[in-house]
């Protein structure tokens, strides 16, 4: 899958994809001209990327600068050997992956509610546990700290996926692959596998 339109069961992929990451890249322009990326937690909600920070920090002052800016996540599944497909050539080495890419405007939150419902967001995905009294702009123990911190929100106007999974292979070859990741059974290749036969059926070239 790479394109920049989705179907519905793709638009669902991308978002769950969005939803179970924790850290993306932050590309900005400095007032200088000069690009930036900053590695950074966030969270992905109706179509909008939030992060948050200090309300001073080059990353604001870039952002004040110029406010379009891109943001990209990737995460890497299984690096594919080139002898999976060729006894010698080392050509057919690679890796599976899922990435999404955005350019949009950064758009800094100033309303108290709308930085709760961000933060609390974060606070979902990085302490599932719970243990912790819910962000509510009205509690008078948040609402200090909320003024405090920056919440940033990306309004994407383009986004781009590209979920790599041997879509480009033939069935006989991308079945040959997955059942040595099945066979290797390291790290994410029993999900690599399952992927490939996920994707691959509605999108290969035979």
């Amino acid at each position: 899958m790479r394109r920049q339109e989705f179907s519905m069961e793709e638009e669902q992929e991308l978002t769950a994809f969005l939803q179970e990451q924790t850290f993306g890249f932050l590309g900005t322009v400095t007032p200088d001209g000069e690009p930036r990326v900053t590695p950074l937690n966030f969270v992905y909600d109706q179509g909008i990327f939030y992060f948050h920070g200090s309300l001073a920090g080059e990353k604001m002052k870039n952002i004040r600068s110029h406010d379009r800016v891109s943001f990209t996540v990737a995460e890497e599944f299984s690096l594919i050997p080139s002898y999976y497909s060729d006894p010698e050539m080392a050509c057919p080495a690679t890796s599976y992956f899922k990435s999404v890419a955005a350019v949009g405007t950064a758009r800094p939150v100033q309303d108290a509610a709308e930085k709760a419902h961000a933060l609390g967001l974060f606070m979902a995905k990085l302490q599932p546990e719970g243990g912790y009294a819910p962000i509510d702009a009205s509690d008078s123990r948040y609402a200090p700290r909320l003024k405090s911190v920056s919440v940033v929100a990306i309004v994407p106007e383009r986004i781009s996926a590209k979920f790599k999974f041997g879509q480009n292979l033939k069935t006989e070859a991308r079945e040959q692959i997955a059942s040595q990741l099945e066979e290797r059974a390291r790290g994410k290749d029993m999900e690599t596998a399952r992927l490939m036969r996920q994707f691959c059926p509605f999108h290969a070239k035979e």
